[in-house]
């Protein structure tokens, strides 16, 4: 800055180079592919902006201070530097040979770390710190040279980055959602269109999706259920050909401008869903971020994330606020006219009572000095560094040397990714165990031999040796059975158990410590305390992503497992791309252990598995179809039952809080 200004003295160089030196002491840029930058060009900036708007950029190159700071005025919350237009145009570049590496497939994924962010610039005016829309042209530019007529732009700023909105609220081909903190129009921009009922025009209506958060200190919980509740499920139905992330982490805690609580491994579970969209073709680019630690600290998660890397346990109470509930009932309800997968959810709208009545109290409230702010401000900034240091301690954890295992006597050898080859455990000792503990459920010497290749991987997992693992067996559900009751035996406290196909399970003896879900064809719609069965008749096409997204992901992480044991069996409703990527979104819990068991006739399903296990892109969906009536009612009545159980479940159906 040339000038003193309170406003933007926060948009600092050190936002850059923090994030990097923190990026190499997790020896994370080593581990990167390094994409040169470029300046962007005249003519890619000239797809979303005005010949007027890059000519006034230019001619501030030459500009005196004075002359600086007049053109400067002429923009809400931007300041011009002899230098700005250059390092703009770095980052239009940067952001377009990232995509292009993408694209081209010479990389899966990718971050860019630019200054000056983009998403507020709009056609013709700089705004918020942003001259030239980064995300935006980049989603002009492969529309044009790729060819492609599907993006997805996740804008998880806390801003509203209603530049972006602008310019794509009357394009079909662009989906754009935005959550950002709103306090019903108190909080910058302190626009009328950042609110829900803002969808977009035209033929565009629908498209755009704005998540106004009406209070601060949201955390984790409220931002994973904006995923599960709004994102994921219009993004699958969208099925975008590339996700670009608008990647903001002023919405993390200890933030001046978010005064939010979610902490850097959040931006872990985010990125790991979106990497399941578009064959895994993700560009992240940098916008805003202004605590320089949780700035940092939640780019190297992000990266992390990008590389495979298993993902931290989330922290904190799995249960979103009730503003944050209302706000997302409010969206689905705006949103029920434009998507298939509302078409039979009773959605209404809420009227926000959690929070209005705060902004009553605020208005007659009496203002801080802004010296107050800020001493309130540095005592908050240490505070917050000191948290993050000793939380970054405790949810990072060394990683195992493998990360797929497989038995070395099965179909290990028919499978299309390297993977790590166990030996079954001896025949004397699978006896000596099963014996002492588990003589209930193996009644048979043949099923009892079956028990030691799973046995031998899983041994592996709960000692963290190996980070999953696949065993194939005859007998399925003995064989989880026994699994189950290993993992407890060893000391882990809760267990999630997904069986896929129709399968006789034994009974859960281990009260509280494991959870199972049935997802399966035949009707016996049950739940008990620690237990219940999903009936998914056809499942591969029009219930996968209501029963998964709305019911079995929200109990998942309401229920925080140490460990995920998926069986695949026979005669199951759910095909194998399904089965592929209910493997994949699971994968974000219990520090990515999961225990595959499936039946040895399988072999595409472990050939399938396999590859998402060690870390491919999943398979293609298919044709988004939406639910039936009657199974979207199904799984609404189990969410209305259990939401006070599972918090997770409250954004969706019925509010009982």
């Amino acid at each position: 800055l040339l000038i003193s200004s309170p406003i933007c003295d926060i948009e600092v160089p050190e936002r850059l180079s923090s994030s990097y030196e923190k990026l190499k002491s997790y020896h994370l840029v080593e581990r990167c592919v390094h994409v040169p930058a470029r300046e962007g060009s005249e003519e890619e900036i000239l797809l979303i902006h005005s010949s007027e708007h890059l000519e006034v950029a230019k001619s501030t190159q030459t500009m005196n201070e004075e002359e600086l700071k007049r053109v400067s005025e002429n923009y809400d919350a931007f300041f011009f530097h002899p230098n700005t237009y250059s390092c703009a145009r770095l980052a239009v570049g940067a952001t377009l040979q990232l995509v292009d590496a993408v694209m081209s497939g010479k990389v899966c994924n990718g971050m860019a770390l630019v200054r000056p962010p983009g998403h507020h610039s709009q056609r013709n005016a700089a705004n918020g710190f942003c001259l030239f829309n980064n995300v935006a042209i980049a989603a002009e530019y492969v529309k044009l040279k790729y060819g492609l007529q599907r993006i997805l732009i996740v804008d998880w700023d806390v801003h509203h980055g209603q530049g972006t909105q602008y310019i794509f609220e009357e394009d079909p081909s662009v989906l754009y959602f935005s959550w950002h903190r709103y306090e019903h129009q108190e909080f910058w921009p302190s626009l009328k269109e950042s609110d829900y009922d803002a969808v977009g025009l035209g033929k565009g209506k629908g498209f755009n999706v704005n998540l106004p958060w009406n209070k601060t200190g949201m955390g984790n919980s409220d931002y994973l259920a904006a995923f599960f509740h709004v994102l994921l499920p219009v993004a699958f139905e969208f099925d975008p050909e590339l996700v670009v992330v608008s990647s903001g982490y002023d919405s993390g805690i200890g933030d001046p401008e978010g005064q939010m609580n979610a902490t850097p491994e959040v931006f872990a579970h985010l990125t790991h869903f979106l990497m399941q969209l578009a064959h895994g073709k993700l560009c992240v680019i940098l916008e805003g971020g202004y605590h320089l630690k949780s700035l940092s600290e939640s780019v190297c998660m992000t990266v992390k994330t990008l590389l495979g890397d298993p993902i931290p346990q989330i922290t904190g109470e799995m249960a979103p606020c009730l503003s944050a509930v209302e706000s997302i009932q409010n969206v689905r309800a705006a949103h029920k006219p434009y998507w298939k997968w509302l078409t039979y959810e009773d959605t209404s709208f809420l009227q926000n009572l959690s929070t209005k009545s705060q902004l009553l109290k605020k208005a007659n409230a009496n203002p801080s000095t802004e010296q107050e702010f800020k001493m309130t401000n540095n005592d908050e900034t240490v505070k917050v560094e000191r948290f993050l240091e000793l939380h970054m301690k405790n949810i990072l954890f060394p990683v195992p040397p493998i990360k797929t295992a497989a038995d070395s006597k099965g179909s290990a050898h028919l499978l299309p990714v390297p993977v790590h080859l166990v030996k079954e455990m001896d025949k004397t000792e699978i006896k000596a165990l099963v014996s002492g503990f588990y003589a209930d459920l193996v009644e048979e010497d043949k099923t009892l031999l079956c028990l030691g290749s799973m046995l031998a991987i899983l041994d592996k997992i709960l000692k963290k040796e190996v980070l999953n693992g696949i065993a194939e067996s005859p007998a399925t559900a003995v064989s989880v059975a026994v699994a189950l009751r290993h993992s407890v035996r060893f000391g882990f406290q809760r267990v999630l158990c997904i069986f896929v196909g129709d399968m006789q399970i034994m009974p859960n003896t281990e009260d509280g410590k494991i959870l199972m879900i049935h997802i399966c064809e035949k009707e016996h719609f049950t739940f008990v305390l620690n237990s219940f069965s999903l009936l998914l008749k056809d499942a591969e096409g029009n219930d996968f992503f209501f029963a998964v997204l709305g019911l079995i992901l929200p109990v998942a992480y309401s229920y925080q497992p140490n460990l995920t044991v998926i069986a695949v069996g026979p005669k199951r409703s759910l095909g194998i791309s399904g089965i592929s990527l209910l493997f994949a979104l699971l994968h974000g819990l219990a520090e990515s252990r999961i225990l595959a068991v499936i039946e040895d006739t399988e072999v595409n399903v472990m050939q399938s598995v396999a590859k998402v296990l060690v870390g491919a892109s999943t398979p293609h969906f298919g044709v988004y179809v939406p639910p039936t009536q009657e199974k979207v009612n199904k799984i609404k009545m189990l969410r209305d039952q259990f939401q006070q159980e599972w918090k997770m479940l409250q954004c969706s159906g019925k509010l009982s809080i």
